[in-house]
């Protein structure tokens, strides 16, 4: 069997899995998408007094901004989530979650933590996403009325910057060492992430990365199975719900396409 018939198979049973979850995949991608800031806004609320006394120990700010911190990010992601996951006020609710994110990452100091910044910024790449399907659900209700540029459109730019923003999350996965099974998951993992970026064979890519993320959540961050008086829960916690999240984002590549900004597009045109 040659290279381009094991690649037509696999693309046939990437078209087979859309065409069996079209109707739900969307709604499964929102959910994973929104898990992070779920978890977070669930512990704001279950850690007020641990999350409150750190950033006044960190900023010196007083009792009393610490606490308007906290409730802002138990709201803010909570409130966010909920329109989401309702499709309604989808644009403010991404915005609020943008901010949330600005603000953790200043209150946090994770602009100086390289890992946990390029998560971050993962995260909002899963965010532009869901901007991209949210203009694309408006721009259906005027499907007669002409438009400017197809590629150059707000849309296609979303989806660029989202799946170049995701990538980063692939990066923070990446081992630096010279065993042949991390070498052979690291040209594999890199060899994916680049076709998502550029937008070749991407829904393929996309879902095998999901595969991929999948098999490493709950094998490597299996919180379940600390006991969760031991810091190392809290992290591995963490780090599952940010993939899961991630893999949202994914999952939205896959509903949605690689959009105009993309190889896929381009070869439509050759």
């Amino acid at each position: 069997m040659g290279h381009g018939d094991l690649m037509s198979q696999a693309e046939d049973v990437a078209d087979q899995f859309l065409r069996v979850t079209k109707h739900y995949l969307p709604h499964v991608a929102r959910l994973c998408l929104v898990s992070t800031f779920l978890e977070d806004g669930v512990r704001m609320w279950l850690q007020w007094g641990e999350q409150s006394d750190y950033i006044d120990s960190t900023w010196s700010c007083g009792r009393f901004l610490a606490n308007v911190f906290v409730l802002i990010n138990l709201l803010g992601q909570l409130g966010g989530c909920v329109l989401i996951l309702s499709r309604n006020f989808v644009q403010y609710a991404c915005f609020a979650l943008f901010g949330i994110i600005a603000m953790q990452t200043v209150a946090y100091s994770i602009l100086w933590d390289l890992k946990f910044l390029m998560r971050n910024l993962a995260l909002s790449g899963g965010l532009l996403l869901l901007l991209a399907e949210c203009r694309g659900e408006a721009r259906s209700v005027f499907a007669g009325v002409p438009s400017l540029g197809h590629q150059s459109s707000p849309k296609h730019l979303l989806q660029l910057g989202g799946r170049v923003l995701l990538i980063l999350m692939f990066m923070t996965l990446l081992h630096f060492d010279l065993g042949l099974f991390s070498i052979l998951q690291n040209l594999v993992g890199t060899a994916l992430i680049v076709l998502v970026a550029v937008g070749f064979k991407t829904k393929l890519a996309a879902l095998t990365l999901v595969v991929w993320l999948l098999c490493i959540n709950f094998t490597f961050n299996a919180f379940w199975t600390i006991p969760s008086y031991k810091p190392m829960h809290d992290f591995l916690k963490y780090d599952f719900f940010q993939t899961t999240s991630v893999i949202g984002g994914l999952l939205l590549v896959v509903a949605l396409g690689p959009g105009g900004v993309s190889m896929d597009e381009k070869k439509k045109e050759w």
